[in-house]
């Protein structure tokens, strides 16, 4: 094709299909990819009155995971800054340059000394600094988790049985007393929330007594519970159709249509015999249909009840449940605790007593709560440490 022709085509280019333009607009930069990226987290904060989670749909998870990124980074913050309307970025960045920095940042606790930990750490340091533990939600051994081991084996009991439910973690608003969570795998309770506040950002803080399964607690601060939860954690629903809470709900709250079948109760001894005084946690438990006042008066006569004065412990009024069959129950689960003496009454006729345990009260309580929510059959009792143990 010779130049003539070449040039007729482009003088015949009405369109300006062979024309060539410089391109203004340039390449879009890293920072305004940047700073789109922020303004789409403020975008979704401004719909929903809230930071993105992790761990959420897939949108808002990514969310969540560029806002963790951006805090991070001390230059994506400054970059950021000005855009920064929901005091997203306030965030105290600590330098960290030794062992004991590490340590002082630990604001939920894991480094605390204690045989087992909830995410299994050993052989860590633990800080020295009183001022700065001050600052930490300590762990240490629960003193009183012999009051709380119970609970943890019925809510694991709940679990498995489907009558209690892992779910989705949402919102500091589900963190209430007497409520279940699980972090990294691990069960614990709320015991008591503490005095709370409002922090330098706005969020509602202060301490909580948390209880774990393995025997350790922590005062906690609620920002930090509310952390771990949102990033490996969820909650335990309440029970599912549990008769135990229907009994407590109605306690005391008795209707027309109920039938009362007697009481089970549990007696202490006052025996003065040698063989029996030194025993700790040994108690009667029985079944009667009339009151216990009266049932107890001839105790002295009676080796039903050791040939001595006895004390009333406690007691359960039955409605709709045969009472002789829950005292059956419990003779049978505590039957390797019976106790194992012979007695002689006024005619020095030989008697076995045959309702007498040694076991810790608030274990006979616990087993009859076992029992109505029909949890029993997964436990037995151990006479030697007196608790209730897994079969």
């Amino acid at each position: 094709m010779d130049k003539e022709v070449l040039q007729n085509l482009i003088n015949d280019d009405d369109l300006g299909l062979l024309a060539v333009k410089a391109n203004n607009a340039s390449a879009i930069t890293s920072d305004e990819r940047l700073i789109s990226s922020f303004l789409e987290i403020n975008n979704f904060i401004k719909n929903n009155k809230r930071e993105p989670q992790l761990g959420a749909e897939l949108q808002e998870h990514q969310l969540a995971s560029r806002l963790k990124s951006i805090r991070e980074e001390k230059e994506k913050v400054k970059l950021l800054i000005n855009f920064d309307v929901y005091n997203l970025l306030n965030i105290e960045q600590k330098e960290i340059k030794s062992i004991k920095d590490i340590l002082t940042d630990d604001d939920v606790g894991l480094f605390n000394s204690s045989d087992e930990n909830i995410f299994n750490l050993k052989n860590v340091p633990t800080l020295k600094d009183k001022e700065s533990a001050e600052l930490i939600a300590h762990r240490k051994a629960c003193k009183d988790f012999d009051k709380y081991e119970s609970l943890f084996t019925e809510c694991q009991n709940d679990l498995s049985n489907g009558k209690r439910k892992l779910i989705r973690f949402e919102s500091d608003k589900q963190i209430k007393e007497k409520t279940f969570f699980v972090i990294n795998g691990i069960l614990l309770f709320i015991d008591e929330i503490g005095e709370t506040h409002i922090d330098k950002y706005g969020k509602v803080d202060g301490r909580q007594r948390c209880i774990f399964e393995n025997g350790t607690e922590s005062e906690m601060l609620l920002r930090s519970l509310v952390k771990r939860l949102y990033e490996n954690g969820h909650a335990v629903s309440e029970r599912i159709g549990s008769a135990e809470d229907a009994l407590l709900k109605n306690f005391n709250i008795i209707s027309n249509g109920d039938k009362y079948t007697g009481y089970i109760y549990v007696l202490k001894s006052l025996s003065e015999n040698p063989k029996i005084r030194p025993l700790e946690n040994l108690y009667k438990i029985g079944f009667s249909t009339t009151p216990i006042e009266e049932r107890i008066k001839n105790a002295t006569n009676d080796p039903t009840y050791l040939m001595a004065p006895v004390k009333i412990i406690t007691s359960f009024e039955c409605y709709n449940f045969d009472p002789q069959k829950l005292e059956q129950l419990l003779h049978n689960f505590f039957g390797s605790a019976c106790l194992n003496i012979d007695l002689y009454d006024q005619k020095n006729k030989r008697y076995i007593p045959r309702e007498w345990f040694v076991a810790p009260l608030e274990v006979i309580e616990n087993t009859v709560r076992l029992i109505i929510n029909g949890g029993i059959v997964n436990f037995k009792y151990n006479p030697e440490k007196q608790e209730i143990i897994l079969r």
